[in-house]
C-alpha cells in the first residue's frame, strides 16, 4: 500500500463543499467550445493511429494524452463518439511498445526531449482503458504491457528519486521536474486500475520531491544539476502528483500552494498566456478541481474568504478566457510545442466536472 491516501484526505477537505455543475449542465457556449475542440483534436489523428507535437515530435505522448482527453468525453474503446480513434491510438501504442517495457522508441527522431513523457503520458491513459475493458484478450495484452511498462519505469528512476527525459542508465542519472510529475501520476493511474506499483518507488519519488522545495515552498528544476531555480509551472504539477501519490503531506502541500498561489493568480487566469501557461493550468486546474469549494479554506482557515481557491471562481476565469481564445476550428494555440498538446490541456480542464477517469475524481 501507498500509505494513507491522498484522495481520502482531499474528500475530507472538501466534504461538504457544494458540487459543481456536472458538463451537461454546463453554459451551452462552453459546453459547445469543448465539443468543437474535441472534434477539431480527433481530425488530428494520423490514420495509423497517432498523433504529434509540432514537428513530428513527442508522437506517444501526444498519443497517450489526445486519447485520455477523448476518454474523458465518455468514449470508449467499444462506445461512443470517438471510439474509434481511442481503438486506434491504443492499438496504435501495443505496436509501438518495447519487449522491455517501454511504449514508445528509444531512438526515434519523433520523441522531442525523450521517451519517458511518451511513456508517462501512455502508461495514464492505457491505465484507464484496462481498468473498464471487459474483452479477455484486449485485457491481457493491456495487463502483461502495463506490467513490463511499469516496471521499465521503476528501472529508470535515479539514484536520487526522480526521473529524467531518459533512463538513468541512458541519462547519467539526470532527473527534472515535470518529467518526474508525469511518472508519478502514471503509477498512481496503473495502481488504480489494479496493477502492481512497488512502494519503494513511490517512497523515493516522494523524497524527492521534499528536497527539491526550496525555504519559500517553490520547486527547483533538479537536484542533478544542482537547482535550476524555483519553478512555478513544476510546483503546481507537484501539487497535482501529490494528490495522486496516496500520501497527504498537508504541511509541504500547503507550502507548496503558498508559493504557488501569488505565481499564478486565479484572478489573472484570462489576461494572457505566459511561458508553459497551457502545461501550467493543465495541472492547476486538476488541484484546484480537487480542492472543489471549501478544500482550500479548510487548509488555510484564516484566509480571507475573496483570496480562496475555489473551482467556481477558477472555472468561471478560466473558461472565458478559453472561449475568447479559441481558434475558429476549434483548436487552442500555445507554445512551440504545437495546438494538439494546448487543445488537449484546455480539453482536459474543460472535462474535469464529467469526473468520467479515475485519476481526475474527487
Amino acid at each position: 500500500m501507498y500509505g494513507r491516501s491522498i484522495l481520502v484526505a482531499v474528500l475530507v477537505l472538501v466534504s461538504g463543499a457544494a458540487v459543481p455543475a456536472r458538463a451537461d449542465e454546463l453554459p451551452k457556449k462552453w459546453q459547445d467550445m469543448a465539443d468543437r475542440g474535441l472534434e477539431w483534436l480527433a481530425k488530428q489523428q494520423f490514420r495509423d493511429g497517432h498523433w504529434e507535437a509540432a514537428g513530428g515530435q513527442f508522437s506517444s505522448a501526444m498519443t497517450g494524452v489526445a486519447g485520455t482527453t477523448l476518454l474523458m468525453e465518455g468514449s470508449t474503446l467499444r462506445e461512443g463518439k470517438y471510439a474509434d480513434n481511442i481503438r486506434r491510438a491504443v492499438d496504435w501504442l501495443l505496436r509501438h511498445s518495447q519487449p522491455n517495457g517501454l511504449i514508445g522508441e528509444v531512438n526515434a527522431p519523433n520523441q522531442g526531449l525523450g521517451y519517458l513523457y511518451g511513456h508517462g503520458f501512455s502508461i495514464l491513459f492505457l491505465s484507464q482503458i484496462y481498468g473498464e475493458e471487459d474483452d479477455p484478450d484486449m485485457r491481457r495484452k493491456l495487463e502483461d504491457l502495463l506490467n513490463r511498462a511499469i516496471d521499465f519505469v521503476c528501472k529508470a528512476q535515479t539514484s536520487r528519486g526522480g526521473w529524467g527525459y531518459v533512463s538513468a542508465a541512458d541519462g547519467g542519472d539526470f532527473d527534472e521536474g515535470s518529467v518526474s510529475v508525469t511518472q508519478v501520476q502514471a503509477l498512481r493511474a496503473a495502481r488504480n486500475a489494479g496493477i502492481v506499483v512497488p512502494k519503494v518507488a513511490v517512497d523515493k519519488v516522494h523524497e524527492y520531491l521534499k528536497k527539491c522545495t526550496t525555504d519559500r515552498g517553490g520547486l527547483i528544476y533538479s537536484l542533478a544539476s544542482g537547482g535550476g531555480g524555483e519553478r512555478p509551472t513544476i510546483t503546481v504539477a507537484a501539487i497535482a502528483s501529490m494528490f495522486s501519490t496516496g500520501e497527504y503531506e498537508s504541511k509541504l502541500a500547503k507550502r507548496w500552494l503558498e508559493f504557488v498561489k501569488p505565481q499564478v493568480p486565479v484572478d489573472a487566469a484570462g489576461s494572457d498566456q505566459f511561458g508553459h501557461s497551457e502545461y501550467t493550468h493543465y495541472y492547476y486546474g486538476q488541484v484546484i478541481y480537487c480542492l472543489g469549494e471549501d478544500g482550500y479554506a479548510k487548509l488555510f482557515p484564516d484566509s480571507k474568504p475573496n483570496d480562496r481557491l475555489t473551482w467556481s471562481k477558477y472555472r468561471e476565469t478560466f473558461f472565458e478566457f478559453l472561449t475568447r481564445r479559441q481558434n475558429k476550428d476549434g483548436s487552442w494555440s500555445g507554445t512551440a510545442i504545437g495546438q494538439v498538446w494546448t487543445t488537449c490541456c484546455y480539453l482536459t480542464i474543460l472535462q474535469l466536472d464529467k469526473g468520467t477517469l479515475p485519476i481526475y475524481q474527487r
